[in-house]
């Protein structure tokens, strides 16, 4: 049987669920950025770490990640290759907070928000996907990416 590009998502937003789920402090949008950052300093080998794993930030789901060595990478979402180059460090927060911000039809999961939310498990409701913490980690990785 050949999984389309909703049952890919269903598979994205399964694995994603299967990570923990924590509160959602308040954080401001401005624009297409969130200037101020979630949690205090990032650390760009964590966040390679959680792009990469499949149960957490599960970024290689539907991106190819370079250099990251990761066997069967998805191509459902651009690949981010330079994507530190094109976004700075609130642009990238902003895309991985709440992608439906910037691109309403966005297939890409929001990891930090819980607003607005449909079809959560009672578990999850009121929860994020990523920590504060995790949020900034993914960003300091993503801003290497040049």
């Amino acid at each position: 049987m050949k999984c389309r590009p909703v049952c890919r998502y269903t598979i994205v937003l399964l694995a994603i669920a299967c990570g923990s789920a924590f509160a959602a402090p308040a954080y401001r949008v401005d624009g297409d950025t969130i200037r101020e950052p979630l949690a205090a300093g990032g650390d760009a080998g964590r966040g390679r770490a959680l792009a990469i794993d499949r149960n957490r930030g599960a970024c290689v789901l539907c991106h190819v990640l370079p250099e990251s060595n990761v066997r069967f990478m998805g191509t459902m979402g651009p690949g981010l290759a330079g994507v530190g180059s094109r976004y700075d460090a609130g642009q990238l927060r902003l895309r991985v907070v709440d992608m439906t911000r910037v691109k309403p039809q966005a297939t890409m999961p929001s990891y930090y928000r819980t607003e607005g939310l449909s079809q959560v498990a009672a578990q999850y409701r009121d929860k994020t996907v990523l920590t504060a913490q995790d949020v900034e980690d993914v960003i300091a990785y993503l801003g290497t990416l040049k």
